[in-house]
């Protein structure tokens, strides 16, 4: 189960997000459901259509149990296998 303290170690393929600091200020406030992911990028369905967003750059938002919880897009930046396996 997915909580605010686990939610770097688990899936993000579903989860419903928000980029809330960029160092791209177009896309603050980008939003949508992660379809995809990769070691660098967020692929997201957005209203506009999929966008791949880079990781890092980013500050995301999610909401998990009603809780909004942001994560550095540094510290996902890795492949979800080493990420979600434990090897981070």
């Amino acid at each position: 189960m997915i909580t605010a303290d686990n939610i770097t170690s688990h899936e993000f393929i579903g989860l419903d997000t928000e980029i809330i600091e960029s160092s791209n200020p177009q896309v603050i406030g980008l939003n949508g459901r992660i379809v995809n992911e990769t070691k660098s990028m967020f692929t997201i369905n957005t209203i506009k259509g999929m966008k791949q967003i880079a990781k890092s750059t980013n500050n995301w938002k999610f909401s998990i149990a009603s809780k909004d919880v942001i994560v550095r897009g540094s510290s996902i930046a890795k492949r979800p296998f080493d990420r979600i396996g434990g090897k981070a």
